[in-house]
């Protein structure tokens, strides 16, 4: 999936991946989407539960290898 930015959190224990995602989306545009990377095991609910919670778009997850890859959309 095509991504505006990455984001690098793998290694980062909550509550810092949010706190990083959150910082990212605020520099990207309307309609841009922020690709982010974290192992912590939490980030899989609490990177989706935030983006609802913020009105984003959350539009795929995987994982791979143990690390969590989340596409947000922002809005």
């Amino acid at each position: 999936m095509q991504s505006n930015k990455v984001l690098d959190a793998k290694g980062l224990a909550c509550p810092m991946p949010i706190v990083k995602t959150k910082k990212a989306i605020n520099e990207l545009n309307v309609g841009d989407v922020l690709e982010v990377h974290a192992t912590d095991k939490g980030a899989k609910a609490d990177v989706s539960a935030w983006a609802k919670s913020g009105g984003h778009a959350s539009l795929q997850d995987t994982e791979e290898d143990g690390v969590l890859k989340f596409w947000i959309k922002k809005a």
